[in-house]
Order: structure tokens, then C-alpha cells, then sequence
């Protein structure tokens, strides 16, 4: 333990460690509400993904890197170490962190209440008053399987048309009525 330790807080990993003490601080500040994740990494090519989530990902992966490279290389390649680390931390991250920014981009997803007054088709064999599911088109284009529900009164076919009246927070499930068009 005491090598990892020599090794942590020796150049050039020093240099990662301290920062990771920052990282460290800074979720627990976030996790005691003290600040927000919400800041965007458009700077690191993840726009979308949080700057706080970017830079932890970064920091830890080349803190790792570093430290496993003080471990291998020795001499005057040594100063090369923290380069090295930045770089691969840089291209890890991005990497670990690409396919996650879906999850971020608040303001590109649709809201449910974008969806109130569309028009959708039921997807299920049918829908009623507990059970279904229909593909609605947002603005932009794309398309969403979310659950309706209808009135005790109606039930609807797959394939049918209905129309998105209302959403209920508690079900999780827009309510849908019947829709004839006029052709």
C-alpha cells in the first residue's frame, strides 16, 4: 500500500492526484446540492454530455494512466508521462462518454406535453381503458412508442388513428380518443 501510495503522490502522478482531489470534492459538493451538473461539454466534441461529468472521466482516466505509466516508464521518458496521460484521458473519455450523450440533450428531446393534440397509431393489437401503446411523430421528426390509455367507452384497433388529448403524470400514459379525418 505504501508503493501505491509513494507512487500517487510522486511526480509526475501528483500532478492527476491533486486534481482527482478536486473531482472527488467537487461530486461530493453536487451530491450535497451545493452545485449542479448542467454545464455543456461542447469544448471536449461531447456536446451534450455535462462539464463536470467530462472533466471527472477525463481527470480519473488520465490519473490512472499516469500512474501506471510512472510505474513502467523511467528517466528522461518520465516527462512524457502526464502528455501521454492527458491524450489517452482525452480519447477514453470521449469514448466512454459519445454514446451517453443522448441521455443529456434536455433540449432536444420532446417534452410529453408536445405530444398533446398529435396524432398517433396504435401499435398493440388494441387499446382500452388499461392497456396500450401507440407511435406518435414529434416536431422534429422522430418517432416515439409512449402508452395511452382510452375512455371506458372507446377501444381502438391496431392500426387505427386516435387522437393524444391529455397525459397523466401518475399512469405515466397519454389518453387517447378515436380520430376519423375527413376524406
Amino acid at each position: 500500500m505504501t508503493e501505491f501510495a509513494d507512487t500517487a503522490f510522486s511526480l509526475p502522478t501528483v500532478i492527476f492526484s491533486s486534481l482527482l482531489i478536486v473531482v472527488v470534492g467537487y461530486w461530493l459538493a453536487v451530491i450535497t446540492g451545493l452545485f449542479e451538473v448542467d454545464d455543456d461539454a461542447a469544448w471536449l466534441g461531447l456536446g451534450g454530455v455535462p462539464a463536470g461529468i467530462t472533466l471527472s472521466a477525463l481527470i480519473a482516466v488520465a490519473w490512472m494512466l499516469c500512474l501506471v505509466g510512472s510505474q513502467v516508464v523511467s528517466g528522461d521518458l518520465l516527462v512524457a508521462v502526464p502528455i501521454v496521460a492527458v491524450a489517452g484521458g482525452w480519447l477514453a473519455a470521449r469514448g466512454l462518454l459519445l454514446p451517453l450523450r443522448p441521455l443529456f440533450r434536455e433540449g432536444d428531446r420532446s417534452s410529453r406535453a408536445d405530444f398533446i393534440g398529435q396524432m398517433c397509431v396504435i401499435r398493440t393489437g388494441e387499446a382500452t381503458s388499461d392497456f396500450g401503446q401507440a407511435e406518435v411523430s414529434a416536431a422534429d421528426g422522430s418517432s416515439a412508442i409512449v402508452q395511452v390509455r382510452t375512455t371506458e367507452r372507446d377501444r381502438l384497433d391496431r392500426g387505427a388513428t386516435a387522437l393524444i388529448f391529455d397525459y397523466d403524470k401518475d399512469g405515466e400514459f397519454f389518453w387517447v380518443m378515436p380520430y376519423e379525418s375527413e376524406h
